[in-house]
């Protein structure tokens, strides 16, 4: 007979079970029954890693190395400059970078998606937000390259231009809008050179020569492969309510001396604002930072104009494990960068090359850094 539970429901030890309540022996290992769920169990295994190593549509966001823009990369300084007195710095500027897995070039599995929502310092996107549908892997690695590039020419001009030297900027086209008043007459490569007669000098005198005619055809003179071209255009509006010609813009510039840029394996335009600011204490006597640790991001405009970019949250994660204790992020990032803060990192907010150039200068001379602009919930 079966004695009374003991306390918090288990068993007494001196329990004797029924013969009717006993377990089934387990099958002798060579029966057929045990091959089968010894197969089954493989199987299910089987089938569970396997669901765990394909793609899923998602991309994960993780903090990347960084890169002091005034050291090197492996034996090469990251800037150096000829043909112009320079003044190597002392310190850190570093940009920041993040680990993207997932999308065209490196699919993500659905282990490191689910690994990743776990992980408060890792981020999860649709691939669709990241890539555009149809991107290929080739496509990605390109434009990156091209992204970075384009970002080096700019921070080049942007830092030149804060320090008064000259150089020359031409405007060319980059390519056309669909649909465009441009198609038939304008081609990618051409120079812009005049409007309704006057000589170009930049972007806003071409928006406001083409405001100022409310939509009458302009006069472009444009260089294609060194002949000069005339040609009649008549604006359209875009959704803004501005007049444009449908052309996608890019820059050629003529620098009076040589500023190169090695960084392998890093592409984007979001290194522009610090590759700028190198190019300035590079520039400059003295050390800028003074020594000290700063990072930041952000892209740059030839204007230097400071722009929005992407995964902030882990470039400061990143900024601040490699040692920065001051960050430059874009005041248009200024909603991403609202509660991501990590302990003992303070986030200044900037709009310009000037913005970020005054707040080094703050941390490198010993001053007060507690009023500097900041992002705020406000």
């Amino acid at each position: 007979m079966l004695t009374s539970p003991s306390p918090e429901g288990s068993l007494d030890p001196r329990q004797t079970p029924d013969a009717d309540s006993s377990p089934e022996s387990p099958e002798p290992p060579g029966s057929g029954r045990y091959m089968i769920m010894v197969v089954s169990g493989l199987l299910a295994l089987g089938l569970g890693i396997g669901a765990a190593a394909l793609p899923v549509p998602y991309v994960v966001e993780s903090a990347g190395p960084t890169f002091n823009t005034l050291g090197q990369d492996g034996d090469k300084p990251v800037i150096s400059i000829s043909g112009h007195e320079s003044f190597p710095a002392k310190g850190n500027l570093d940009l920041t970078t993040v680990v993207m897995a997932g999308g065209p070039k490196t699919p993500a599995t659905i282990f490191e998606v689910f690994r990743a929502w776990l992980d408060k310092s890792k981020a999860v996107y649709p691939e669709e937000l990241i890539y555009p549908k149809g991107t290929t892997a080739e496509e990605t690695v390109q434009q990156g390259e091209i992204a970075m590039e384009t970002s080096q020419e700019n921070a080049v001009a942007a830092a030149l231009r804060q320090l008064d030297i000259p150089f020359e900027q031409r405007l060319k086209v980059a390519g056309l809008s669909d649909p465009s008043p441009s198609v038939g007459k304008l081609q990618e490569g051409d120079r812009l050179t005049s409007i309704n007669g006057k000589p170009i000098s930049s972007l806003s005198m071409v928006q406001a020569e083409l405001a100022a005619g409310n939509g009458t055809p302009a006069v472009l003179v444009v260089d294609r492969n060194g002949s000069a071209v005339t040609e009649t255009i008549t604006p359209t509006k875009n959704p803004a309510g501005r007049y444009v010609l449908g052309i996608l813009l890019g820059s050629d510039f003529t620098f009076p001396f040589e500023v190169k840029i090695s960084l392998d394996n890093v592409g984007g335009p979001s290194a522009g604002m610090m590759f700028a600011l190198g190019i300035v204490d590079n520039l400059t006597p003295g050390d800028l930072t003074g020594g000290k640790h700063v990072a930041g991001t952000g892209t740059i405009t030839a204007d230097g104009a400071v722009g929005a970019i992407g995964g902030i949250a882990q470039k400061m994660i990143g900024a601040r494990q490699h040692g920065a204790t001051m960050f430059l992020a874009p005041a248009a990032n200024c909603g991403d960068v609202v509660g991501h803060v990590p302990d003992g990192l303070q986030v200044v907010k900037v709009e310009t090359l000037a913005d970020a150039t005054a707040a080094v200068e703050r941390l490198g001379s010993g001053q007060d850094t507690a009023g500097l602009p900041t992002c705020t919930n406000n």
